[in-house]
């Protein structure tokens, strides 16, 4: 059997104090009962599974919010007080004892329920059990307290544990970072060295193709005398390609006349106007 003991303080007088004690078997919707004490009398009442059915029809709600709002009002304890009302009204000899909870709303307030609890002939068990209840409780708490404490010692080793580690890893990473940082300094100049050498090495073998280029599209230019035209200055063929000072040369080898050797026939000459110079002397 469950319990819970809360205190309350009735509407009609708040300034009084009871002791509210529910207990129930498996589930507060099933049936409840009710114990009320004061510290010197004490009441005792039940509600069966029937009577919270009936209430919870009378107002027109869900049943199993009906029993919500019944765990929150008699169970939730200080926790609701502000929403829940409590009254409590004796008769003179204290036999009798009308109890009732009610829900309150903005503007008013609707009863839960209600019942009638009978004196208690000996109330000074009631409240002995009351204090049983209660240290039992102390001790429940006392022991869950220590174990939440060592479990929290446990878990801050753990956690100062990890912090190191954590703290080493951190340490490991940098020197791996700084390390990698620098191997890759280095293979970055090694590389950047290659690619200088290799840009030297293309714009060296660049050079003599461009040479050879200009050379073949005749853009060097010689100065020589032409053997033909011996009139032309020799400056003539200072602005002409090599290539085409070739072929008109070899044009002018190929096509010129052939060129007569003029001393043998000055010499003839010679032979033929002697003897007629001769001749005229003799006649």
């Amino acid at each position: 059997m469950e319990k819970t003991l809360n205190r309350i303080h009735p509407v009609s007088d708040p300034e009084a104090t009871y002791f509210l004690q529910v207990s129930w078997e498996k589930d507060l919707g099933t049936g409840f009962g009710v114990m009320l004490s004061d510290g010197q009398c004490a009441w005792t009442g039940t509600v069966s599974e029937a009577e919270i059915s009936r209430e919870a029809a009378d107002m027109e709600m869900n049943r199993e919010k009906y029993v919500e709002e019944l765990k929150k009002a008699l169970i939730a304890g200080e926790e609701s007080a502000d929403k829940y009302n409590f009254v409590i009204s004796r008769d003179e000899e204290n036999m009798d004892c009308h109890f009732s909870y009610e829900r309150n709303l903005k503007d008013a307030s609707f009863r839960l329920g209600s019942l009638k609890l009978q004196k208690v002939s000996s109330p000074a068990e009631v409240v002995k059990e009351l204090i049983g209840y209660c240290l039992d409780c102390l001790g429940r708490l006392q022991v869950k307290n220590e174990h939440l404490q060592k479990e929290n010692e446990r878990l801050f080793s753990n956690w100062s544990d990890a912090e190191k580690r954590l703290e080493k890893c951190v340490e490991a990473k940098e020197e791996l970072e700084s390390d990698l940082y620098n191997r890759f300094i280095l293979v970055l100049n090694e590389k950047k060295a290659k690619i200088r050498n290799l840009q030297k090495l293309l714009n060296e073998a660049k050079e003599p193709a461009a040479d050879a280029k200009c050379t073949r599209d005749g853009l060097v230019f010689l100065r020589f005398p032409s053997p033909v035209h011996k009139s032309l200055p020799s400056d003539s063929f200072s602005h002409i390609p090599v290539r085409q000072q070739l072929v008109e040369r070899r044009d002018s080898l190929l096509y010129s006349p052939d060129v007569i050797d003029t001393t043998p026939r000055r010499k003839r000459r010679q032979r033929t106007a002697k003897p007629a110079g001769t001749g005229a002397k003799m006649a």
